[in-house]
């Protein structure tokens, strides 16, 4: 019995595209003293991200063949033929919300507001849910970024 495989085209394209970029990163790097792991050059993490990228394309290209059709996702296909915009618009109201809270709020603030504003992006979401993801990741990047690291961003900054 044969099974034919089928190829998911936008994991296919999107591995390959990976691929590209990291090779791209990788030639990059080398032009740079890439060093060793005990003395590591200026090129050495350019060339380390371009190879793991490289190697992310290789394997999300392998897995776009499967055994079966895949059949579209609930909710991915719309009834029209507009795209949804929702999720890429929460993130970039998300990054500038974080720019002007983080200059001029402080880590807190600006942490909370980009972690709601991105979870409403996904449909899946409820505001209660946005609401408890912002507060546990508002808690992490203040013991990470404020407490461990030390990082010169006030907690809070009024104006």
């Amino acid at each position: 019995m044969e099974v034919q495989k089928t190829i998911n085209r936008k994991d296919y394209y999107g591995g390959a595209l990976m691929v590209l970029i990291g090779l791209g990163a990788i030639y990059g790097g080398s032009d740079y003293h890439i060093g060793t792991l005990s003395h590591m050059g200026p090129g050495f993490f350019p060339a380390a991200l371009g190879g793991l990228l490289a190697l992310t394309g290789v394997l999300i290209a392998v897995s776009a063949r499967s055994g079966q059709a895949s059949e579209p996702a609930p909710g991915e296909a719309h009834s029209h033929s507009l795209p949804d915009l929702r999720g890429s618009v929460c993130i970039l109201l998300g990054i500038l919300a974080f720019l002007g809270l983080g200059h001029y709020g402080g880590l807190l603030p600006a942490t909370f507001a980009i972690v709601f504003i991105s979870a409403l992006g996904d449909r899946n979401n409820t505001v209660k849910q946005a609401l408890v993801l912002a507060l546990g990741m508002s808690v992490v990047a203040v013991v990470v970024f404020w407490w461990a690291l030390q990082l010169q961003l006030p907690l809070f900054r009024w104006g």
